[in-house]
Parts: structure tokens; C-alpha cells; sequence
């Protein structure tokens, strides 16, 4: 019985099986952005991609699993058009780029991105990793927005600041609305990105 499931399942890694996965996750991950992570089960992820729940246990390691795929697309996702809206070209100042990115961060998919970082926050034992691949993923981006003429550590601490200092208005944004005081605080991290591209 155990040979007949491990086959069963090794279909699952095969090309075709990988289509299916993603074709199901895509699926999926448009009905997080949409309705969030309150509620969110086997059987509800089943209706949104058009099958039953044994089919995404078959191609998902349960629910946690497909959870936290799903959240991993829409930050790709995400990631993908704010670098579309921070541009390219060394002559576009880097801090011109980082507010660029903005309306992007709040855009379609930021009230369920807030959500698995609060999940993550909140069972810690179970959805840790949802709040870690969040730097893994983002840190990339910001680091390929530094100059290139940057040392390896300049940019690293930068983007770290940008990152971290995003996250704080995130928070800001999702939790007070106060439009004025992100206002403020981009300015802020205007004139430091500035004055970092000046030194």
C-alpha cells in the first residue's frame, strides 16, 4: 500500500503534474487576493480552483502548505509589478524609484500579504516561514535597485533600511490610514536615500 502511494504521488512532480499544480495554484492564489485569509480551508480552496479537496492534497502537502504557496505567488506577484513601477536605468534616482513602488505595495493583493505576516505573528509554529520568505523575497528587489557601483554591504544595509521602513508604513497604512504621516516619513526616507547616493 505504501509503494502504490509513493507512486501515486511521484505522478505529481512529473510535468504534467506540475502544470496541474500551478494551473491549481494560480487559481487559488486569485481567490486569496480577493477574500483573504479569514476562513480560508481545504474545501474553499477546492471551489475557488474548480476540484475537490483530494485533488490539492494530492498535489499539496495540506492546507498549511497550500497556504503558504499561495501567499509565495501573490508576493511574486506583487514584487513583479512594483519593480515594473520602480522602472530601470541608473540615471532614475534610487529614492524616485522606492516611492515609485508604493501604490503597487497597497495595490490588489496588500490586505491578504498583511494578513499571513499577522498569521505568521500570531502561530508562529505553524506559519513562521510566511513572515521569513517575506525578506527572502523582497530583499532581492531592493537590492538590485541599489547602484551597481555600491559594495556588496552598502547595498545590503540599504535595502535592508527601504525594507524595513516599508514594512513600518505597511503597518501604518493597513492599521491607522494615516495618509499624511506615510507622507512624512517617505519624505524622510527620501533625503536619506539621498544623502546615500550622495556620500
Amino acid at each position: 500500500m505504501t509503494e502504490e502511494r509513493t507512486g501515486y504521488r511521484r505522478s505529481a512532480k512529473s510535468p504534467r503534474g506540475e502544470a496541474r499544480r500551478r494551473e491549481l495554484l494560480d487559481k487559488v492564489a486569485d481567490e486569496l487576493g480577493v477574500n483573504g485569509l479569514v476562513d480560508f480551508s481545504l474545501r474553499r480552496a477546492a471551489r475557488a480552483a474548480g476540484t475537490t479537496h483530494k485533488v490539492l492534497l494530492y498535489h499539496f502537502d495540506g492546507p498549511e502548505d497550500l497556504l503558504t504557496q499561495a501567499v509565495l505567488q501573490l508576493r511574486e506577484r506583487r514584487i513583479s509589478r512594483a519593480m515594473e513601477a520602480a522602472g530601470e536605468g541608473p540615471d532614475r534616482p534610487l529614492a524616485d524609484r522606492v516611492r515609485s513602488m508604493w501604490p503597487t505595495l497597497i495595490g490588489v493583493e496588500s490586505g491578504v500579504l498583511d494578513q499571513a505576516i499577522g498569521l505568521a505573528m500570531y502561530d508562529a509554529g505553524r506559519y513562521a516561514d510566511l513572515a521569513r520568505s517575506a525578506s527572502r523575497q523582497y530583499l532581492p528587489a531592493l537590492l538590485s535597485l541599489c547602484p551597481d557601483a555600491w559594495e556588496e554591504q552598502r547595498k545590503t544595509e540599504v535595502a535592508e533600511l527601504i525594507l524595513a521602513t516599508l514594512r513600518g508604513f505597511l503597518i501604518e497604512w493597513r492599521t491607522s490610514g494615516d495618509a499624511a504621516g506615510i507622507e512624512a516619513g517617505f519624505a524622510a526616507l527620501v533625503r536619506a536615500l539621498e544623502r546615500e547616493e550622495r556620500a
